[in-house]
């Protein structure tokens, strides 16, 4: 479905009960299923990755398909491959089949792991035979996504040597292993995390209680309705000290304008008159926030400069291309450098049609680019669903705030006659 999106008629004050944090769930699940003995998980994020990790959990099924869920995708390929006995055959989407994991798979080899591709080499679907893993000393380069290191983290425990990473280069998406050794000490294993070195060793998790924190990933497209509003908006669910990289959304938003106050439990965000006339920002440890900031200064006709997005090429789609493709359409001309760094430098042309926005099955630019609407009324977003892989109540909080939705197939002037 297609959404027409109509900004609120009043000023925006609203209370806004976040999701819960896909990243921190999916983490908890592949450890507490390494647990023996484990506690239930008392509530996970309830979205699409979280519903395809824990239907392969709990599944004895010898073909696995977790459909987008990247992230399932790394954390299964790990722990399939350290679980004797068990043989599977682990594959996903189109999408999925052209997302590369051969540097995960080339590290789990080097601890023992028996893995085949089925099709491209490097690529999914694999056949996964799982046994105790011997362990020992890989390296990995330090740019890649950290949801390979992650996954190799969160097995390591169970290997007979232990495991000691080698991180070669500068580390992007920090945050994502720092929350993973935490979340790893909280269940009872403590590792070394020196200069560009992790060293973990052979041990066992202990079954302990766990809650889950609500998503600051999710955060971010408030804090873009915030900035676009001047609107007051309230986050229940969220830390102030969070092991969520996204976090630092506090800290960036400043810039653009919006003020984070914690009170009683909530999140406040609040219009500020702080914001600057250009800003630029290292994202190589929160990529995921490059969309929700990148149509923010557009809209605020805020020149940037991001850098630090290597990653985002092999997201669910090539991030960096298509918000050039549909920021242009916005009347926006950014431009690509080095296939890491996205830049606007104030460089506009004219628009004569009613923007419609493609999402490229990607979540984040569905959400990102829906508060636009504010600026453009009217404004269509493809493929609405996509927002359940991460968010499943987004067009449900946006109604809760005031914004309105009809079916794209209706002609703007018969929605405005209407009116």
């Amino acid at each position: 479905m297609n959404y027409r999106i109509f900004p609120p008629e009043e000023m925006i004050d609203a209370t806004i009960s976040l999701p819960l944090s896909k990243s921190i769930s999916n983490r908890a699940l592949i450890i507490n299923a390494l647990t023996p003995n484990a506690l239930s998980l008392k509530v996970v994020a309830k979205c699409n990755d979280t519903d395809a990790m824990v239907e392969a959990l709990t599944s004895d099924n010898d073909d696995v398909n977790i459909g987008a869920a990247g992230t399932a995708m790394r954390f299964l390929t790990a722990y399939f491959a350290s679980i004797p006995g068990r043989t599977v055959t682990l594959d996903g989407s189109a999408r999925m089949r052209q997302r590369p994991i051969k540097a995960l798979v080339d590290a789990l080899r080097e601890c023992g792991a028996t893995i085949d591709y089925l099709d491209a080499e490097g690529f999914p679907p694999l056949r996964i035979e799982g046994q105790e893993l011997e362990g020992g000393e890989v390296s990995l380069p330090a740019s890649i996504s950290s949801q390979y290191i992650s996954a190799l983290l969160m097995i390591a425990p169970l290997m007979k040597r232990g495991l000691i990473i080698n991180l070669e280069g500068e580390i992007t998406s920090r945050p994502y292993i720092l929350m993973t050794l935490s979340m790893m000490s909280y269940w009872g294993v403590d590792c070394e995390f020196e200069g560009n070195v992790i060293t973990i060793p052979h041990a066992m998790y202990k079954s302990v209680p766990f809650d889950v924190e609500a998503d600051w990933s999710a955060a971010s497209y408030w804090y873009e309705i915030s900035a676009l509003s001047a609107g007051c908006v309230a986050l229940k669910g969220l830390y102030e000290k969070s092991t969520q990289g996204d976090s630092f959304l506090m800290k960036y938003f400043e810039e653009l304008g919006v003020d984070s106050q914690f009170e009683d439990g909530e999140l406040s965000l609040m219009p500020s008159p702080e914001q600057r006339s250009h800003i630029e920002l290292d994202l190589s440890e929160q990529p995921d926030i490059a969309q929700t900031i990148a149509v923010t200064c557009c809209m605020l006709r805020i020149p940037f400069k991001l850098t630090g997005l290597a990653t985002l090429k092999i997201k669910e789609t090539d991030r960096l291309e298509a918000l050039k493709t549909e920021l242009a359409k916005l009347s926006f001309d950014l431009r690509i450098e080095h296939d890491s760094v996205l830049i606007w430098d104030g460089e506009q042309h004219p628009v004569f049609e009613q923007p419609c926005i493609n999402t490229y099955d990607d979540h984040r630019m569905a959400m990102a680019f829906a508060p636009a609407a504010l600026y453009i009324p009217g404004l269509i977003i493809n493929d609405v669903e996509v927002v359940s892989k991460s968010y499943p109540e987004y067009w449900e909080h946006l109604a809760q705030a005031g914004f309105s939705f009809v079916d794209a197939e209706i002609p703007y002037h018969e929605v405005i006659d209407e009116e």
